[in-house]
């Protein structure tokens, strides 16, 4: 019942804080008064193609939790997919205020000037992002192995999503969604240490 209600709880302020950035950008506020972003600019872009990889990080995470019964890696997956779960829903939130197509027939990361690298394989469609046989990986492992192989997957995972998200700090104008990427790269970049912690004390590192 306590997880339900924190559930609602997490739904309700990401609902606000999508209405509070939408008011702000009406208003004026910190956003430039240009109007509303348009398909092809870099906050749409980013919207589109976070919310993609934001929800490969969420089911990565419920499978490692329930390969493990370790408190520690259980904990960090849960809190990971909560985190990210929220965010994607304030991206889509803001392409659906903005009144903007949820996908686009741009190639991934075109609003980052990427739009020409080779095609992802397997599933992996940006930088970061496993692929569909590292996923099978993952939920056939069991323990230790699977612990260890979730935190390299997500610290790549979240390698890339920092790199996304600075590309927004400097190309997005919408002020909301700046301040969203920058929150990202401060959180990802300390779970990546944390990681890094959590592979030392099971004798592993990150993949290179």
């Amino acid at each position: 019942m306590r997880r339900a209600f924190a559930g609602l709880a997490a739904g309700a302020a990401v609902l606000a804080v999508v209405a509070a950035g939408a008011a702000g950008y009406a208003a004026g506020g910190e956003e430039p008064a240009t109007g509303t972003p348009t398909a092809a600019s870099a906050d749409a872009g980013f919207a589109r193609d976070m919310a993609v990889h934001h929800q490969q990080a969420v089911e990565m995470s419920y499978i490692v939790r329930d390969r493990t019964k370790d408190t520690e890696v259980r904990r960090l997956a849960y809190d990971i997919a909560q985190t990210q779960a929220n965010q994607r829903g304030m991206l889509l939130g803001w392409l659906d205020l903005w009144g903007l197509p949820k996908v686009s027939a741009d190639p991934p990361m075109t609003w980052m000037g990427m739009g020409d690298m080779p095609p992802g394989e397997d599933g992996a469609l940006m930088p970061g992002m496993a692929t569909n046989s590292e996923l099978r990986e993952l939920g056939s492992l069991s323990g230790r192995k699977a612990e260890v192989f979730y935190l390299r997957l997500m610290t790549e995972h979240h390698r890339g999503g920092v790199h996304m998200a600075e590309g927004c700090v400097q190309r997005c104008s919408v002020a909301p969604e700046k301040r969203l990427a920058r929150g990202m790269v401060a959180a990802q970049q300390s779970e990546i240490q944390l990681m890094a912690d959590m592979l030392k004390a099971r004798g592993a590192q990150a993949r290179s």
